[in-house]
């Protein structure tokens, strides 16, 4: 599977709420940070967890790709999310490693939603 096609799973198994999916596409040292909301964790089962909480919290959560750009090793994804009350706009920076995700660097503007 090249980057584009791991990262277009990836953000449709986000959208579809699929952890095993999700998960599929992790690599077993993932780290998940999310720079905004100031969150870390770290390794596959803790990093499905915390995604399981993301999608408790927040069931109507789903992401439009803006732009996607990668390379051999790392993919950038701009996106705008929405729960249908609310949207924002993010990037995500994935390093990858052995053709899964090592790490999914958040940076969004969440704490300053747009009302809809």
């Amino acid at each position: 599977m090249n980057v584009r096609d791991l990262i277009e799973r990836y953000n449709a198994a986000w959208n579809a709420q699929d952890l095993d999916a999700i998960d599929a596409l992790h690599h077993p040292e993932v780290v998940f940070h999310n720079h905004t909301a100031d969150e870390r964790v770290e390794g596959a089962e803790d990093v499905r967890e915390h995604i399981a909480g993301i999608f408790r919290n927040n069931p109507t959560l789903g992401f439009t790709t803006r732009s996607l750009r990668v390379g051999d090793d790392f993919a950038v994804c701009e996106w705008t999310a929405s729960t249908g009350s609310k949207e924002w706009d993010g990037v995500d920076v994935f390093p990858l490693r052995d053709g899964l995700i090592l790490r999914k660097d958040v940076y969004s503007s969440s704490h300053r939603p747009r009302e809809l």
